[in-house]
């Protein structure tokens, strides 16, 4: 086994290391917006399916009322 390295090859190795740690904040970051954008994404439309869920509660709520209110004016 040799006791001396290639001094291209070392320098290729460490390029690419270089270049990795380098590129690694970045994809960090780009990662994390990503991960922010799904969830502010997924807010939303949990917001907008509660709406329409309340929305259908209150509909029934006013139907049933004026249904008291029209069905306690026959009787009298």
């Amino acid at each position: 086994m040799p006791d001396q390295l290639n001094g291209q090859v070392v320098d290729s190795v460490t390029i690419a290391n270089t270049k990795v740690l380098a590129e690694a904040p970045a994809m960090a970051m780009g990662s994390l917006y990503q991960t922010i954008g799904n969830s502010v994404a997924m807010a939303a439309a949990n917001a907008v399916y509660a709406q329409q869920q309340a929305n259908v509660t209150y509909q029934a709520a006013t139907t049933l009322g004026v249904t008291k209110l029209f069905a306690q004016n026959k009787g009298q």
